[in-house]
């Protein structure tokens, strides 16, 4: 391929399931970069916890985050796209998981708020590099709202998406892990992002390369000239992929740059 832009998932693609970049995977992407190509971390992970992995890759550049909710740049931190929710629509789903006990958080693009924090919400905020805010329930939603995230173990969530599937939604829910899901603006996905962004640099979709591994990762994967899944993406997410690698603990993303940017066989 003739690469110009390569848009890279973190976690469960970029990363390994101990959070790390491989050494293999950080060659690779560096690689690429050295060789031309703008690598942008396309994640559903805020602009601050993302932000460290890319300083591990010695990059730096444009982001896509929240799933495709905002588009900010690395070195100056300025949020040059943003999709808002409002505090209305937003109310209904903080007020679900307050009745229910389950825990969220609100986000805007670098900052992440909670109302407060369990153990294994600690552990996993500590694991994506993110420092939560403290807040008050009775206070009022930050402004420029772009995301709310719930976390909770993998059962409650599927239950969580069966009660949704009767409600009419005026904001989007999507699955972007096991353990989350993220509610945001209808029009606010990693595909849409990224084809405002290479229509920005004036790149074609055919020289985009994207690699992923979970549903929200599907639409800058059908938009990529090339989209590659993970092995151990859904069956659902290979299904709209061009190609399916090995898994992100045996150096997927590397091996797909080496063969399909490098040349290395």
């Amino acid at each position: 391929m003739n690469v110009s832009m390569i848009a890279l998932d973190v976690d469960g693609t970029l990363l390994n399931d101990h959070h790390e970049v491989t050494p293999r995977v950080r060659q690779a992407v560096r690689a690429a970069a050295e060789q031309g190509a703008e690598i942008v971390l396309c994640t559903g992970r805020g602009s601050t916890s993302a932000l460290p992995v890319l300083k591990e890759l010695g990059l730096e550049g444009t982001m896509i985050t929240h799933n495709g909710a905002s588009v900010v740049d690395s070195a100056t931190r300025e949020v040059l796209y943003d999709t808002t929710i409002s505090h209305d629509l937003a109310l209904r789903y903080v007020t679900f998981c307050r009745e229910r006990g389950i825990h969220f958080d609100m986000n805007t693009a670098f900052d992440l708020y909670v109302e407060g924090m369990k153990k294994d919400a600690e552990e996993m905020y500590r694991n994506l590099l993110a420092r939560p805010i403290m807040r008050g329930a009775s206070e009022a939603f930050p402004e420029r709202l772009v995301k709310m995230s719930i976390y909770a173990p993998k059962e409650v969530l599927d239950e969580v998406e069966l009660e949704w599937a009767s409600w009419r939604h005026e904001l989007q829910a999507v699955r972007s892990g096991d353990n989350f899901i993220d509610v945001q603006h209808l029009h606010a996905t990693k595909g849409k992002a990224l084809e405002r962004l290479a229509s920005i640099r004036g790149i074609e979709r055919e020289n985009l390369l994207a690699i992923g591994n979970y549903y929200n990762d599907i639409g800058m994967l059908t938009y990529a000239g090339w989209g590659v899944a993970m092995d151990n993406s859904p069956a659902e997410v290979k299904a709209e992929a061009d190609e399916v690698t090995v898994s992100n603990n045996e150096d997927g993303v590397a091996i797909v740059i080496e063969q399909r940017v490098l040349g290395i066989f």
